[in-house]
């Protein structure tokens, strides 16, 4: 039987309320990087978004977006009106189905609109639990932690969330972050993630929070 693997225990209450404040004090009101003008074109992008960049799907929902903003729109456009537009995005074929079942179902079951409740988001196709904590914090204002690989690496690097898994940190992230910094929390770790805290060579000279950071192998 495989030795599960320690964690770390999560930064202390008085570190995380340093961090999160200098986050804030850097960028007061965070938002996603994905282009949407209503919750619908939002459920959309994020959908797109797996295994895809933000600007790709930015560039592809463009167009997109211009032609079909609600879920009537999208099923005139048909799938393959869809693919025309997100060919550019991997495993479009897929997504592009997934985007007209999931309109459908919204026309269907919610009379075009976008549920509020992270079941009934997670019941369309093309969207896990992360699309829908995205939808549920920027559109609804919850409190939802939508943990993507940039979450999933600072919160361990960084001990603010420490977990073996998503979902681990997700509970991290809620249990250890104080209430004041959830709104933003995971606007905050994203970009934080995408842009100092990178992967293959994070740019600990330029981050505000390293005195804060346990992460040993800092760069310069």
């Amino acid at each position: 039987m495989a030795k599960m693997t320690r964690l770390p225990q999560p930064l202390p209450f008085a570190d995380q309320v340093a961090i999160f404040s200098r986050l804030a004090e850097a960028n007061p009101a965070p938002e996603t990087e994905l282009l949407f003008v209503n919750p619908f074109t939002l459920v959309v992008a994020v959908a797109l978004s797996a295994q895809a960049t933000d600007a790709g799907v930015n560039k592809a929902t463009r167009g997109l977006f211009a032609a079909a903003d609600n879920p009537q729109a999208m099923l005139d456009l048909g799938v393959e009106g869809v693919i025309e537009h997100i060919k550019t995005i991997g495993l479009f074929r897929q997504k592009a189905r997934n985007v007209i079942a999931l309109s459908q179902i919204l026309v269907d079951d919610y009379g075009g609109e976008v549920p509020d409740s992270r079941a009934a988001l997670m019941s369309l196709p093309g969207v896990g639990r992360k699309t829908a904590n995205v939808v549920l914090s920027c559109v609804f204002g919850l409190p939802a932690q939508a943990v993507d690989t940039h979450i999933f690496r600072v919160g361990n690097r960084t001990h603010i969330a420490p977990g073996r898994d998503v979902d681990e940190v997700e509970r991290a992230v809620e249990d250890n972050v104080p209430a004041r910094f959830q709104h933003h929390a995971h606007h905050w770790l994203i970009l934080h993630g995408r842009y100092i805290c990178q992967a293959r060579r994070p740019r600990c000279g330029i981050c505000t929070i390293a005195d804060l950071c346990p992460f040993e192998e800092k760069t310069t």
